[in-house]
């Protein structure tokens, strides 16, 4: 695990630590702070007491973790235009990533220490939206260049659409509860506090089969947390160690021969299939591309693609490109890059070198760290490329599931976790969930409505929770379980009369509104002054 430290400068391998001990700092925040979610429905229907609660939240966090994938870290990571790791040194790293967790560490405990319920999600990539806007502000680029735009907007989508989704299907669940599960006295149980329980049976617990029904939603937010928010401790990790020990993470360098040559024939099978399809897929090109000016781009192409050099430099001398310096992605300047890949046939080239780079090849241990650079690039630009494929309305369904299954062998060698990390950040969220629950529990659970919570309302948030934040992650779309399950309480509230208590809502949604900006701001600044501090020892 600690063997690449080594290969380090003695003050770089300190301040990596330092940074790896900071994100399980963050995690460890993220798992109290967001401990709540998981456990307030539950405790305030007395389905479990406090402790037994936050103890089952801690261990299915933990499973959540370890059992889910790694399209939601990758998600994060992808938020940053690749280029950034590939043109920077091991310092601008750091200050990277000691910015962005500053900021997210200070509004996390700040917003916990007043009891409210905000998303370490949103805080999150507010950082990362901060530190690729100063970043272009201060390399003099485009500020829309310092970010994945297309990935941003389906950040976005996720985080807004989300809450919306948990408030209706919960209203919806409630819906159903009320008119179908209130039948008879047994049925109507459901539908009461645990006062009035109290008050007709002498306990508060609900019955048997209820019981049972909140405690397995519960633990369903639990492990949907876990999966959703622990692989974005993970993403930030790989981001810091892509980033400063290159040469050890920017591959799987772990994969063994096999799954190398599965690589390689995704590969081959690839270009066999867009060279058979070459009239329809040639103006498509890699989508990062497009958002850069072309010199910037061709620039990029020559780094990863060294064989096209001579080629991308006789056309940057003579067809004025500097002019293209000064836009970003506008219609034009897109339409000349694609000319530019169709004329040299670029995406070809892409192809054919990752083809070259995989030939022969046992142990990616044989690659220098140039080559591994390289090969990280190409292999991303050809699963953008891919991906553009699968969504066009002449590709069949046969031919969709056929490219999803070369993508899922092409990502195995650039999206990928070493176990020592998954172990960690499990670790790290699941002993955050037993501190410091109670504080944003109190809002969530007494001050969203204006009653007591009632069996079926507890159930149907927990519920909605569950699924909304599984199904986001096994797409691997970032969402909040705070803005998930405070919406679905929300929408179980908004029957039948029982209603929301205005200023805790508006107090929320205050909150809520501001998480983003201020994290943008504050780790724009810290990334900033941190630039200016140290800049003798930070190259941009």
């Amino acid at each position: 695990m600690s063997h690449f430290l080594f290969n380090l400068e003695i003050h770089i391998s300190i301040m990596l630590i330092l940074a790896l001990i900071l994100v399980f700092v963050y995690e460890a925040i993220n798992g109290f702070h967001d401990t709540a979610n998981s456990v307030v429905t539950v405790i305030y229907t007395c389905a479990l007491r406090s402790h037994s609660a936050v103890l089952m939240s801690g261990i299915f966090n933990f499973l959540g973790v370890t059992l889910s994938g790694l399209s939601v870290a990758y998600t994060i990571i992808h938020l940053l235009p690749t280029h950034f790791f590939m043109n920077t040194n091991a310092n601008h790293i750091l200050a990277m990533i000691f910015s962005t967790l500053f900021a997210a560490i200070l509004w996390n405990l700040g917003t916990w220490y007043f009891r409210l319920p905000t998303s370490s999600s949103h805080t999150l990539i507010g950082t990362l939206i901060g530190i690729g806007l100063v970043h272009a502000i201060i390399t003099h680029c485009p500020m829309m260049q310092g970010l994945n735009i297309p990935k941003l907007i389906n950040i976005f989508l996720s985080l807004i659409i989300s809450p919306i989704i948990g408030l209706t299907l919960a209203r919806i669940i409630m819906l159903i509860l009320c008119r179908y599960w209130n039948n008879n006295k047994k049925h109507k149980n459901i539908h009461i506090t645990p006062t009035q329980q109290t008050q007709q049976y002498g306990r508060p617990q609900p019955s048997l089969w209820t019981r049972i029904i909140l405690i397995l939603s519960a633990a369903g937010v639990s492990f949907s947390h876990g999966a959703n928010d622990g692989q974005k401790g993970i993403g930030l990790i790989m981001l810091l160690l892509i980033g400063v020990a290159p040469a050890n993470f920017m591959l799987n360098m772990h994969a063994s021969s096999h799954e190398i040559s599965r690589t390689r024939n995704a590969v081959n099978n690839f270009y066999e299939y867009y060279t058979q399809n070459y009239n329809n897929f040639k103006t498509i090109i890699p989508s990062e591309i497009t958002s850069m000016p072309i010199s910037l781009a061709l620039n990029q192409l020559k780094v990863i693609v060294p064989s096209i050099k001579d080629s991308t430099q006789f056309f940057i001398n003579n067809n004025n490109v500097t002019y293209f310096n000064k836009c970003l992605s506008t219609s034009e300047t897109e339409i000349q890059l694609r000319k530019i890949f169709h004329d040299l046939s670029l995406t070809l080239t892409i192809i054919n070198n990752a083809l070259l780079l995989l030939e022969n090849l046992d142990n990616y241990a044989q690659l220098n760290i140039d080559q591994r650079s390289q090969m990280r690039q190409l292999l991303i630009y050809i699963v953008d490329i891919l991906d553009q494929i699968i969504v066009l309305p002449e590709t069949s369904y046969k031919n969709k599931n056929f490219l999803k299954h070369l993508k899922e062998h092409l990502l195995h060698t650039i999206e990928y976790a070493p176990t020592w990390i998954i172990l960690a950040v499990a670790l790290s969220l699941s002993l955050g969930t037993i501190i410091g629950w109670k504080r944003v529990a109190t809002t969530i659970g007494e001050k969203i409505g204006k009653k007591e919570m009632t069996y079926a309302q507890g159930l149907s948030a927990q519920l909605t929770t569950a699924i909304s934040i599984g199904t986001a992650s096994y797409a691997g779309m970032p969402v909040s379980t705070t803005h998930v399950l405070s919406s679905s309480i929300t929408g179980s509230m908004l029957i039948r009369g029982w209603g929301v208590q205005g200023k805790t809502i508006k107090n929320i949604l205050i909150t809520w509104s501001l998480t983003v900006p201020v994290s943008i701001v504050l780790s724009g600044s810290f990334y900033w002054a941190t630039l200016r501090l140290l800049h003798k020892y930070i190259q941009i």
